[in-house]
């Protein structure tokens, strides 16, 4: 009988899934509100297909929240997460303070106490990290600015709740009376010891995940890969995951937390893509499953007692959270509407805040009612994110974009220039600048108005619009333009906008800036082959300062940095088809022509060079060193000097 619950539970909760998900993809309201609607319907308040073991399904179902962390800690280098310290501690952390601090005050003004007022700001400060991460993903906002700026707050967010459980028992005063001694016996294992002992295991315990993640996994995971058995890696990526949870709940810290650190620690290692393809099926069904439970957790007994209040409050906690994190956001340079959509992302409370809001009550903090009440209202901020987004793509986004457009009417007037110039930062100024002062007309475009502000006060005619519009390209005049150069910082929507042109203006040329060879390579693919490294011109001619402080002459350095300048445009091309056909033998090219370099410097060494060459030379006064004239050689032909 057991396992006929068991089965008949599981095929309830996959069928609402199935059933539900495709019709809320399908009207355009994404998946987590169609997984939240159908826990409502299976729910006890509607059909009563599932109960009071909805609670115990929804601790399983937060394992979900683990393994969403641990994929995203996989994407998330260490440098690139040091560069987001701002947003992640700046950022997050005056939201959570300046949040909490203003739904305690309204939470005072309702009639609670101060320790009660300040523990429902610090709960209700959080947002969903699953929430968010799902619907980011889903709509390919992850990696845009304000997807990132989210997930910046997140992370503090989800180191703050370690803080918060530290200061409810604070908070408790009523808690405190009431412990028998009793029950004091029953606080063993890591809670019993010494403060300064528990912060040494702490320490050690991530030490460990630090260490283990960094030298001593990849031997783990290559002798499990060399068994050839696709199930054995599986189970020992969730082994890695679960260990990691269990060791970080035993020791008082945040499971979902301990999992991000072993993803980051693991974002270098080579196993890395094969560890997101193994978790991302769990991850997603129990994420599922986690939506699930929540809708079918609403208390829809105590919202029929004071509908009233509770829709108030919940309204009110999004209001207040959508104006601190709008503020924010705009203090923190988010425009573009990047700044609406990041507090429409944000404006729901946490999952963690279930935790949380249990924790206040076994701490007397908290009555059955007030607890009652608190989640109702998280569980339903956290329902209506879903339909906060719909609500900022259908009316709040087409509304800044008609804004947008008024501010780049002017544009009429440059529609006939030859060349558009499409960002303006430190690459597109260089660019810029070469051109107009060799008379070029240029109509130059950038999405950073402030930008666009401060270079029109030196006298750059600047036009501000997002270029991934095509209506923004119309305007400038890509109709009538000869050549676009594509200079802007947004790496990924500059091969869409050059994939765009290619199809639709076949003509036009394209020039472009790549961050790196892979970048490069996605160019390639589109068929655009002027492609300009954004720092190789650059740090070439620095090893070229740094071979002459080493001794070279200075034509000597010349030369060697113009054959490696050459040398690489000819064997990018070899690189990209070998990329394309296969991982390892790009790898052993990339090697190979390493090689071929040293070897072609090497022998250019040998080769002699006459008066006329070294007539700039100041360092040998006109004349090459000993051993190396030699009068058959002839001066580089000025084609080859001018090459690049």
């Amino acid at each position: 009988m057991h396992y006929t619950d068991f089965f008949l539970n599981a095929f309830i909760f996959l069928a609402a899934a199935v059933i539900s998900v495709p019709i809320a993809r399908k009207l355009g309201m994404g998946s987590v509100l169609g997984y939240l609607f159908a826990g409502i319907v299976i729910g006890p308040y509607v059909l009563g297909l599932v109960g009071n073991e909805s609670e115990k399904v929804m601790h399983f179902a937060e394992f979900g929240v683990v393994l969403m962390l641990f994929v995203i800690g996989l994407e998330l280098q260490p440098p690139v997460l040091w560069k987001m310290r701002r947003a992640i501690f700046g950022l997050g952390g005056l939201q959570v303070l300046i949040t909490a601090l203003i739904i305690a005050g309204f939470a005072i003004i309702f009639g609670f106490r101060l320790n009660r007022a300040l523990a429902i700001g610090l709960i209700l400060a959080l947002s969903s990290t699953a929430i968010v991460l799902q619907t980011l993903s889903e709509k390919g906002l992850l990696k845009n600015t304000a997807g990132q700026t989210a997930f910046s707050v997140l992370l503090f967010q989800d180191i703050s709740v370690l803080p918060i459980l530290a200061i409810i028992p604070v908070l408790s005063m009523n808690g405190q009376a009431i412990i028998h001694e009793s029950e004091l016996t029953e606080i063993t294992g890591f809670f019993s010891l010494q403060g300064w002992l528990q912060l040494l295991i702490i320490v050690g315990a991530i030490a460990l995940i630090i260490v283990g993640g960094r030298f001593i996994a990849r031997y783990f995971f290559r002798l499990v890969a060399e068994t050839g058995m696709h199930e054995i890696f599986t189970a020992m990526a969730l082994l890695l995951v679960v260990g990691i949870a269990l060791l970080m709940n035993e020791i008082g810290l945040s499971p979902a937390m301990g999992t991000f650190l072993a993803g980051v620690v693991l974002a270098d290692n080579e196993y890395r893509h094969e560890l997101e393809s193994v978790i991302d099926p769990f991850k997603g069904l129990l994420l599922g499953l986690f939506f699930i439970t929540v809708g079918a957790s609403i208390n829809f007994s105590l919202f029929l007692a004071e509908p009233l209040t509770i829709v108030g409050f919940t309204f009110l906690l999004i209001t207040i959270k959508f104006i601190v994190l709008l503020l924010l956001g705009r203090m923190f340079q988010l425009r573009k509407g990047y700044d609406y959509l990041f507090a429409f992302l944000l404006a729901q409370s946490s999952e963690f805040a279930f935790v949380l809001i249990t924790f206040s009550q076994q701490n007397l903090l908290f009555d059955s009612q007030t607890s009652g009440m608190l989640i109702l209202v998280v569980t339903l901020s956290m329902a209506l994110s879903p339909v906060l987004l719909i609500i900022n793509e259908k009316a709040i986004a087409p509304i800044l974009s008609k804004m947008q457009n008024k501010q780049e009417a002017e544009w009429v007037d440059n529609a006939t220039n030859p060349v558009i110039i499409a960002g303006f930062g430190r690459f597109g100024l260089a660019v810029g600048r070469l051109l107009l002062a060799n008379r070029i007309k240029v109509t130059i475009i950038d999405s950073n108005p402030t930008n666009v502000e401060v270079l029109r006060k030196f006298g750059f005619k600047l036009f501000y619009g997002d270029v991934t519009r095509h209506e923004v390209l119309e305007r400038a005049g890509v109709k009538n333009a000869r050549l676009i150069i594509l200079s802007m910082a947004e790496y990924d929507e500059a091969v869409k906008v050059a994939a765009y042109l290619r199809k639709t203006y076949p003509r036009l040329k394209i020039m472009a800036r790549a961050k790196d060879i892979y970048h490069t390579f996605e160019f390639f693919k589109e068929n655009v082959t002027t492609v300009q490294h954004e720092v190789f011109s650059s740090a070439a001619e620095l090893g070229e300062k740094a071979l002459v402080y080493l001794g070279h002459t200075p034509y000597e350095a010349y030369r060697a940095a113009r054959t490696f300048k050459h040398h690489e445009k000819q064997v990018t091309e070899d690189l990209y088809k070998a990329w394309k056909e296969d991982e390892s033998r790009f790898i052993q090219d990339t090697r190979r022509f390493s090689e071929q370099l040293a070897e072609i410097l090497e022998a250019e060494k040998g080769y002699g060079i006459n008066d006329e060459e070294y007539s700039w030379d100041n360092q040998n006064n006109g004349k090459p060193p000993e051993n190396t004239f030699n009068e058959n050689d002839k001066p580089p032909e000025k084609q080859d000097l001018d090459f690049f």
